[in-house]
């Protein structure tokens, strides 16, 4: 029964095979808005005129258990207190979580709100079912996504082991 409850919430969540948005609830991330932020990259430039770094090729950003991949990564600060405010991410953008995995043209993380924004041929898979749209927003704090923008959804087999 345990792995027909994500089809099930997603099936009553949608309201037929096109839906414009779409709600879903995510596994669950822990993700502390105060933990340091990592980034490695092949290389980094610092603007410090616009208050950006960009870190370019194989970019990996991790904070707790919030993995992210991508090709570039710009890095805007907060001017008054000089933290991390928020990550742009573009070229295949990669979210991963234990249960999901998520793909995008482009992302943006703000730190502050806990808010992960995923846009652009989006493409989430939660074992065998995969959802795609336009535009995905994540809230990190209360692991739910809202999916908006030629929404489409395919659920897989459910296997044998199903009960």
């Amino acid at each position: 029964m345990t792995r027909l409850l994500p089809v099930l919430a997603a099936l009553a969540l949608l309201s037929g095979p096109a839906s414009a948005q779409s709600s879903l609830s995510l596994g669950q991330i822990d993700v502390d808005p105060t933990a340091p932020v990592e980034i490695t990259a092949d290389s980094l430039s610092v603007d410090r005129e616009t208050g950006r770094a960009t870190f370019t090729g194989n970019v990996r950003v991790g904070q707790g258990e919030l993995r992210l991949a991508a090709a570039n990564v710009d890095v805007l600060y907060d001017e008054a207190t000089g933290e991390v405010a928020e990550l742009d991410a573009s070229g295949g953008v990669t979210f991963a979580t234990a249960t999901e995995a998520a793909e995008s043209d482009a992302a943006v993380y703000d730190i502050a709100s806990g808010l992960l924004t995923l846009t652009g041929d989006v493409l989430l898979t939660q074992g065998p079912n995969a959802l795609s749209s336009d535009r995905m927003v994540i809230d990190l704090a209360s692991g739910t996504a809202e999916l908006t923008g030629g929404v489409r959804t395919v659920f897989g087999g459910q296997g044998s082991g199903a009960q």
